[in-house]
């Protein structure tokens, strides 16, 4: 079950009145088109989106004022709060499950003995500010008193504790389903606080349901354009796709919430959480960590104190980045800043490496001669003739800041190179393969004494075809070394990485200058012959909506093996692969295989619950749909034909309702090969 499913669960248990929260779990990136946003919220805060930390990502409910002192003194010592993050805000589950005679809410004594005041004090005591939370129901999603019918009292109350920031949630909220209704009780809010004088900044959580992006500028700071994020690709990629479009509603005071974020979580890559960040930022999105920093490894904190990007989401000038191009999950978007720069992020969202370009132009810059470029992940200046390009690593963001304001300074920087490693799609152990690096002098100075350096993976061997050192590269020229790739017998199914670098020397001062070299290249081996289960053999890749796909087990939403056995109608299947959808699980097959069997639906550890479709594609055509399957109609039989196809594709959709339940099996899931 998703997470907002489970903070939910009280209220759809209960027969609590809200709209389509479980459907907000599957975000979608469709958006209608914006209205005329309203003007800001006149209180005078947020004029740059707010950034901080809120525990609900990380904690959950264990919450607690010892949580949050240390949390504020690691801001502190970690030199957080010098990068610029302020809020250190509570989330649910933090106060008792009554209110107080006067009908006050009262904190939990238990996990804040100093009271939410106390804990107030210490954390201004550190020059930071305390948020925390609430909802437009009269219950929390966790089941503590709402604030519903109680605006004032409670507005009061965190003005009297010294509250900072308020986050609003949409439980239990009674509504009747109509925008009036969302209007009408997050506008109450926004008046009792106005009424206490107090600046607090005002957070609207109601997950996009009525799009608050058309209405809500002048009802608070912020609103969730989404439901809750998830530590996964997919859930951040979904999420980021359905902010994109927004970019008109947002501005100083009023910005588009995507929701917290997930850096260093453990869900993702590095590589992924530098996309998060990155993306984030750029959409002017409240910078608010979502992890327990008191474990934050270096790479977290690296990714979070970039204090070149945090620039980007504080601009003062508040214009959220817009989507120049999207061809292919190949993403260019592009934010003017208030100096006249604009930032260029080059966001590879596919599976695999990916050659992405735009121009400075293109970007909104006037035309010159010459451009000044930062690369915001290398902290590196360089210039270059107007193009941008980068190979970008699957699941990747380049992040640049271009100037047309200094050609005197830019000519000082080095030219800006283009460099990567072009690979085939796969290799078979045992085989040969020839892949080649290419380097591009994108500036108008000349590179001198370049060199290209490629490394293969322990027991591989990698044998240049050519020369890997140029005196000389001319703006606009192109050096290309092609190398002979031998993979040993032996080598197991996946991505193995070619880590090298491009070093040269500025013409101006010999400045040197090293830049990395990477590629992927895929190794896939094929099926053996004769009839096997799935759950036996090594896919290429897999995504799943909750958690990862599970093996001879049900999904489990969480972590690997923590699922159930399979089960479809009654029957129990000691094979197959427990999925949640959407999910999508590719196999090589080499072209020595005839047919997919299994039986599909959804796990009867759902009671009833999930909505999902099965697919079978071959070499991108459909061989195979199961049609839509509910809970209650068991397994259901499905073969494919993938006579002659080099790879399958086990795909699961959430049937068009969202992918609450969604817990799809693919039992006794064999595939037959010659």
């Amino acid at each position: 079950m998703p997470r907002l499913a489970r903070r939910l669960l009280a209220c759809a248990t209960a027969g609590a009145l809200w709209t389509g929260a479980l459907g907000a779990v599957a975000v979608t990136t469709a958006v209608v088109t914006t209205a005329t946003p309203a003007a800001a919220l006149d209180n005078g805060l947020a004029v740059t989106p707010p950034m901080g930390f809120n525990d609900w990502n990380a904690f959950g409910c264990n919450v607690s004022e010892q949580l949050i002192e240390q949390t504020a003194d690691y801001f502190v010592t970690s030199g957080l709060k010098a990068a610029g993050y302020t809020y250190v805000n509570i989330d649910d589950c933090w106060m008792t499950h009554t209110r107080d005679a006067q009908g006050r809410l009262v904190p939990d004594p238990v996990k804040f003995p100093d009271g939410i005041k106390g804990t107030a004090d210490y954390v201004h005591s550190k020059g930071l500010k305390l948020g925390i939370y609430e909802d437009a129901g009269t219950s929390t999603c966790a089941g503590y008193p709402g604030s519903l019918g109680h605006e004032g009292t409670d507005a009061q109350t965190f003005a009297d504790w010294g509250v900072d920031y308020l986050k609003y949630d949409n439980c239990y909220n009674k509504s009747d389903g109509s925008r009036a209704d969302y209007v009408n009780r997050y506008t109450a809010m926004r008046d009792a606080l106005a009424a206490t004088g107090r600046p607090i900044v005002y957070s609207l959580c109601e997950w996009g349901q009525q799009n608050p992006w058309e209405w809500a500028g002048d009802v608070g700071n912020s609103w969730r354009t989404t439901g809750d994020i998830s530590d996964n690709w997919s859930s951040m990629l979904s999420i980021a796709k359905a902010n994109m479009p927004l970019s008109a509603a947002a501005g100083p005071g009023r910005w588009n919430d995507p929701d917290m974020l997930e850096v260093g979580n453990g869900g993702m890559t590095d590589t992924e959480y530098r996309s998060h960040f990155a993306l984030w930022s750029m959409m002017d999105s409240p910078l608010l960590i979502g992890t327990d920093l008191r474990k934050a490894s270096a790479e977290t904190l690296t990714i979070l104190k970039n204090t070149d990007i945090i620039a980007l989401n504080q601009d003062t000038l508040g214009k959220q980045a817009t989507v120049l191009s999207s061809d292919g999950g190949k993403y260019v978007l592009v934010k003017q800043l208030a100096n006249g720069d604009r930032a260029v992020a080059l966001f590879n969202s596919t599976d695999t490496a990916q050659h992405m370009s735009t121009t400075a132009q293109a970007a909104g810059l006037a035309h010159r001669g010459i451009y000044g470029v930062r690369d915001l992940w290398a902290h590196t200046d360089y210039e270059s003739a107007g193009t941008l390009a980068a190979t970008v690593p699957a699941h990747g963001t380049v992040l640049l800041r271009v100037s047309a304001s200094h050609p005197g300074t830019a000519v000082q920087n080095p030219p800006l190179l283009d460099a990567g490693v072009t690979v085939p799609d796969h290799i078979e152990p045992g085989q040969t393969a020839t892949v080649s690096t290419t380097v591009t002098d994108l500036g108008v100075l000349p590179a001198t004494a370049v060199k290209v350096a490629l490394a293969a993976p322990a027991g591989w061997t990698l044998t240049p075809g050519g020369a890997t050192q140029r005196a000389v590269l001319p703006g606009g020229k192109t050096f290309t070394t092609t190398w002979t790739a031998a993979v040993p017998a032996g080598t197991k199914t996946g991505g193995y990485p070619l880590t090298g670098s491009v070093s040269y020397r500025s013409p101006v001062d010999g400045q040197a200058v090293t830049a990395p070299l990477t590629g992927t290249l895929s190794v896939m081996v094929p099926p053996p012959s004769g009839t096997h289960y799935l759950s036996d053999l090594d896919w290429t890749s897999a995504t799943n909506g909750w958690g990862p796909v599970e093996r001879d087990r049900s999904n489990g939403e969480t972590g690997p093996a923590d699922g159930n056995p399979i089960t479809l109608g009654g029957t129990v299947y000691a094979k197959g692969l427990g999925a949640h959808a959407p999910s999508t699980i590719t196999y090589y097959l080499g072209g020595r295989c005839s047919s997919v069997t299994a039986t599909v639906g959804v796990d009867d550890e759902k009671n009833g619950k999930g909505t999902v479709e099965f697919q079978v594609t071959a070499d991108g055509k459909q061989v195979a749909d199961s049609g839509v399957l509910t809970n209650a109609m068991g397994g259901k039989p499905l073969h494919a034909d993938v006579t002659g196809a080099v790879s399958v594709q086990l795909t699961v959709t959430d049937g068009g309702d969202g992918n609450d339940s969604d817990h799809a099996d693919w039992a006794d899931a064999q595939l037959t090969c010659s």
